[in-house]
């Protein structure tokens, strides 16, 4: 009895953080973890709802670099980055995902603006400040065109592949231009309307390692050109007036939107690896609001329907078994926000079979205890017997479902898969939760009741389903 109740209190415990966590208006908890007054360090708590539910952008999109001539990290790089400049734009709860060897799936529920979108996670946005020295009079030819740096040269040489024939190279040494530092240099980048009010430019900052550079070389060119170049193509020349240590301005002509995605893009840092877009959908919310509301309805009821068949079926332990259903609900839907996973219709399929599944496990619990009963064993006898046996069988059929989900999940990483993924990761989450509820929570729900009503169940079999 000790150990029910040990287990009782653990088993409390987790229902009172999993209450905690599935309140809609619990979005984490922070603390400082480094002793700089900042709370840094913590857990966010969210739920994320696919996009067929609420609607959005779903893009694909494709590495252009020949198979071979970048990692598997280099492609999670780039994802994380992406997914840095899809956080900016201010979507709620987005996707990003690499898929197979060369691909990146994008989700973006709720967005509206399509090109605009697709236009700030695909750009490759390498920034280049390149050496210009003694060639302000070429500057006004170069602008807008295509020129060869030694940064792009870099880049090219390690992934093998030709410089673009049309960019062109400093005149006076037949070499690409200098670069002096690129975008990752840079600590904060802000678009803001220009002092002159007639366009818009980004104010930046460079990082400490930046600075080290920067610095000294604007130093000593004080009066001279420094180019900003923007994914190969000059974009101004502004002559150097003074010292830059911490930052400053890159102008170009920009309107508002070019200036404040550029600014996004340089906040966010560089794509590793570039993309193009192999397919771009909107995607309409195949379930209204209303349709939303009258699912969740159906799921209570159906549950509200599983608890009554199983107290009048079973009575008592019917009663621990509602209880440890209940719990059941609870942890998923609590690992749910702390992962966390992203609803979608496959997704909630898969979490409904799982509570057939745990439901299922009680039965055969309480089926085993009742042959125990019959066949003449104390109740406390019968009780240990029931589950020792029962465990075996759902131990075996969870584990075996769960290797199948494990399947699932991995062919669900391939592109236009995804929705099994989801299926397979809410159905995986519930049977492993469930070896833990189907045992250890309805027995010690089931051994409060016997402690507390030990006398009417000795004396009245009944209330135990026999």
């Amino acid at each position: 009895m000790k150990t029910q109740t040990r287990w009782l209190g653990i088993v409390l415990i987790l229902l009172i953080f999993s209450v905690w966590v599935s309140l809609p208006d619990t979005t984490g908890f922070m603390w400082d973890s480094d002793g700089d007054a900042i709370n840094d360090t913590g857990i966010a708590v969210r739920q994320s709802l696919g996009l067929d539910i609420v609607g959005g952008l779903r893009v694909l999109l494709q590495a252009e670099l020949p198979d071979g001539s970048y990692t598997q990290e280099d492609l999670q790089q780039t994802a994380n980055n992406v997914a840095r400049r899809v956080n900016s734009l201010g979507v709620s709860e987005p996707t990003i995902q690499v898929q197979g060897s060369n691909r990146v799936l994008v989700e973006l529920p709720g967005i509206s603006d399509r090109e605009a979108a697709i236009k700030a996670i695909q750009q490759t946005a390498l920034l280049e400040f390149v050496d210009f020295s003694g060639m302000a009079s070429l500057i006004d030819g170069l602008t807008g065109q295509s020129v060869l740096t030694t940064q792009q040269d870099e880049i090219n040489r390690a992934r093998n592949i030709a410089p673009d024939p049309s960019a062109r190279v400093n005149p006076q040494t037949g070499q690409p231009f200098e670069t002096v530092m690129t975008g990752s240099g840079l600590q904060s980048a802000v678009a803001q309307v220009s002092q002159d009010g007639r366009g818009w430019i980004i104010v930046f900052e460079t990082t400490t390692d930046g600075a080290q550079v920067f610095g000294p070389f604007t130093g000593s060119h004080i009066g001279q050109p420094l180019a900003i170049v923007l994914d190969g193509v000059l974009l101004s020349a502004p002559t150097i007036q003074d010292r830059l240590d911490t930052g400053g301005v890159i102008s170009g002509g920009f309107d508002e939107e070019a200036a404040r995605t550029l600014a996004l893009q340089l906040r966010s840092g560089a794509l590793p690896i570039p993309l193009r877009v192999e397919s771009a959908e909107t995607v309409g919310a195949t379930l209204g609001q209303e349709s939303v509301n009258l699912s969740i309805r159906a799921g209570f009821l159906g549950v509200v329907v599983i608890f009554l068949f199983m107290t009048i079926y079973y009575r008592v332990p019917g009663i621990a078994a509602t209880l440890a259903l209940i719990a059941f609900i609870l942890f998923n839907y609590a690992v749910f926000k702390l992962i966390p996973v992203t609803l979608t219709l496959p997704a909630i399929t898969g979490f409904l079979i799982s509570i057939g599944t745990a439901v299922d496990g009680n039965i055969l619990i309480f089926e085993r205890i009742k042959e125990e009963l019959r066949s003449g064993k104390t109740l406390d006898d019968a009780l240990e017997a029931g589950f020792h046996r029962a465990w075996q069988s759902i131990r075996d059929s969870n584990v075996s479902t769960i290797i199948i989900c494990a399947i699932l999940f991995f062919f669900g990483q391939t592109p236009g898969a995804s929705i099994v993924a989801g299926f397979a990761v809410t159905l995986m989450i519930g049977l492993v939760i469930n070896l833990f509820t189907a045992v250890l929570v309805t027995r010690a729900f089931l051994s409060v009741f016997i402690a507390l009503l030990r006398q009417p169940l000795q004396q009245r079999s009944w209330l135990l389903g026999v």
